[in-house]
């Protein structure tokens, strides 16, 4: 998450009003409920995660054995199978 100046994005006004009670502090304003995004999904991280996850089952599946897949991934053995056990 990175910050904004409140004074690149709100009116003159309203910003005088927010620092009648918060200066200098950070605030935290939550999206509204059908509009939250979740980890990863702005950075896309969350999708590469999901396709290396992917590749890991078809590794699975094809006979690799989880050690040989944690190696490759540099993963612990815990980690695959929690995936591999998920989505299985």
């Amino acid at each position: 998450m990175r910050y904004i100046n409140a004074n690149e994005i709100l009116p003159k006004d309203l910003v005088e009003k927010l620092q009648h009670f918060v200066q200098g502090e950070y605030i935290y304003v939550p999206a509204l409920k059908d509009q939250h995004k979740h980890w990863g999904e702005l950075s896309g991280f969350r999708e590469e995660i999901d396709r290396r996850n992917v590749e890991i089952i078809k590794a699975y599946m094809s006979g690799n054995t989880i050690q040989e897949i944690a190696d490759a991934y540099y993963l612990s053995v815990y980690a695959i199978r929690k995936i591999i056990y998920n989505k299985s």
